[in-house]
């Protein structure tokens, strides 16, 4: 699903510049896996975010 890639794409560069991850980014990640399959590149990008919120980098807002 390429629209699927792009959204996680952009929403990863917005996340990534602000530093922080918005209850309402956080619901777009939720839906993207709730809809169903995702590649490898997919699981990568919210693999990223995960390691990026556990280390500290990015900063969890409501």
């Amino acid at each position: 699903m390429p629209s699927t890639k792009n959204a996680l794409e952009e929403l990863f560069i917005q996340v990534m510049c602000s530093n922080v991850i918005t209850s309402n980014e956080r619901s777009q990640i939720q839906d993207i896996l709730l809809v169903g399959y995702l590649n490898d590149d997919e699981y990568a990008i919210i693999n990223r975010l995960f390691y990026n919120i556990r280390r500290g980098w990015i900063k969890i807002v409501d």
